[in-house]
């Protein structure tokens, strides 16, 4: 992907000259937008969770928030859609909708409030079809994200302007990323789940095995009583209120039974369950791991599939809903590489599955909106992954880590402040958190966005 390193150098002059160099714009672009209306999820948020007690931590967009250009200009606190706008010479966008819906005691409860004005509908944990999302209250999270999906969001948009788009607007749209998240959330929590059971079982059966063994070896006959022992276990453990107590008092009960008079004595039992429980816990999380690890391959071509059918909703929503519509100038952008971000980079991280989601996502996209002459299929997949690979022509000093330390909502950029980075330099590091832009990689999709409008005939 080296020939994109290349071509990004080459016109990155040019996307200047046509888009304004500076904050400002200028009023000589090839074609003049009346205003910038933008679909997504939290890589195009401008501070819909802006409110309570984000807010006073100085948060509410998924970056390095607030402005820090004076001591260093990469630290601006934007996201790629604010650049572009500025590249358009329009007004600074704001979010069309604001507030929390979490818990009151912590600050997220905050009356949704509807800014007319604004038309920056993305959503931090958005989906694209789905309402509940990463952050939603129905996961659990105590945040309370709204999530509200990109096809609720155009919808939105729409019912505010008479059921269509002007046409001299432009749209910009990217939205996928939480479909994955949640779907592997789902995933972790099922193999879990199943792992958790497995290695209950086995570690019950092999604690009753390891410790009948030890006491029937003390018996008259150990090969009759091995079996008695363990069947005493067993039904001991069926009982109502059984606990680990009364499950090795039937068995040593059962061993004094079998001849094994000394297995009454604490000082013989006790090791022996000791050891029993040790062997236990080993082969109960071996086997859970291995069930869990099973049930993750199992479920995932279909998790494989369900974001190829996101990818199809994406596209027939923009087809429909922007084209069909109104819209002229629509500038649909694919996933980046998640693959590769930190978050996917992690020893329990499942990489492969995560990138061949990706990937069906963006597949599916890209030819849901083949030959629509008003879409701009923007692969951001593709200069992503190259500045992973290759961070030095486009400025980056690191692809690897995310520049954020832990604040007082976890590792979300979200929270995330010039105050609360990592020691050094982090200005132009590419990811704020395991999985979103700094303000600087936020300036370098603005001018791939904008380099391929260009290309396009747009700009």
């Amino acid at each position: 992907m080296r020939h994109i390193n290349f071509a990004l150098t080459l016109l990155t002059a040019a996307v200047l000259t046509a888009c304004g160099g500076s904050e400002t714009g200028n009023q000589e672009l090839k074609t003049t937008f009346s205003s910038q209306v933008s679909f997504g999820d939290s890589l195009a948020d401008l501070g819909t969770y802006n409110v309570g007690t984000v807010k006073l931590l100085g948060g509410g967009k998924y970056t390095i928030n607030g402005n820090g250009s004076a001591t260093n200009p990469a630290l601006t606190g934007k996201n790629f859609t604010e650049y572009l706008a500025a590249q358009f010479g329009l007004p600074a966008p704001c979010p069309a909708q604001s507030g929390l819906d979490g818990d009151a005691s912590l600050g997220f409860s905050v009356a949704v409030v509807n800014n007319n004005s604004c038309l920056s509908y993305a959503q931090g944990g958005a989906r694209v079809t789905n309402p509940v999302g990463p952050g939603n209250k129905a996961t659990g999270a105590s945040i309370g994200q709204l999530t509200v999906p990109v096809v609720t969001q155009v919808a939105n948009h729409l019912s505010r302007n008479g059921g269509k788009f002007k046409g001299d607007e432009v749209v910009i749209v990217i939205a996928g990323g939480n479909d994955a998240l949640e779907l592997l959330a789902e995933l972790s929590v099922h193999a879990k789940q199943a792992g958790a059971a497995e290695g209950a079982k086995v570690g019950a059966q092999s604690f009753a095995t390891n410790f009948a063994a030890q006491l029937a070896a003390g018996a008259t006959n150990p090969a009759a009583a091995g079996p008695a022992i363990g069947g005493a276990i067993l039904a001991a453990s069926q009982r109502p209120g059984a606990n680990d107590q009364t499950i090795i008092g039937a068995a040593v009960q059962a061993a004094v039974a079998q001849g094994n008079v000394a297995a009454a004595s604490e000082s013989v039992y006790l090791p022996m369950a000791a050891k029993a429980k040790a062997t236990a816990t080993a082969d109960g999380e071996a086997a859970g791991a291995k069930a869990g690890a099973a049930f993750a391959a199992a479920e995932g071509p279909k998790m494989i599939a369900a974001m190829g059918v996101a990818g199809d909703e994406l596209a027939a929503l923009v087809k429909t809903q922007m084209v069909g519509k109104g819209a002229n100038y629509v500038v649909l952008n694919n996933l980046p590489d998640l693959g590769h971000a930190p978050a996917s980079t992690k020893p329990t991280s499942p990489q492969a599955l995560i990138i061949a989601m990706v990937d069906n996502f963006n597949a599916h996209l890209k030819a849901g909106v083949a030959g629509e002459s008003k879409v701009l299929y923007v692969d951001l997949y593709a200069i992503s992954h190259d500045q992973i690979k290759n961070p030095a022509p486009y400025g980056l000093s690191n692809t690897t880590q995310a520049a954020c330390a832990a604040n007082k909502l976890g590792t979300t950029s979200l929270a995330c402040t010039t105050a609360n980075t990592i020691a050094g330099d982090v200005s132009r590091y590419m990811f704020a958190d395991d999985v979103h832009p700094t303000p600087f990689e936020n300036s370098l999709i603005a001018k791939y966005v904008a380099e391929q409008m260009i290309v396009k005939g747009w700009l």
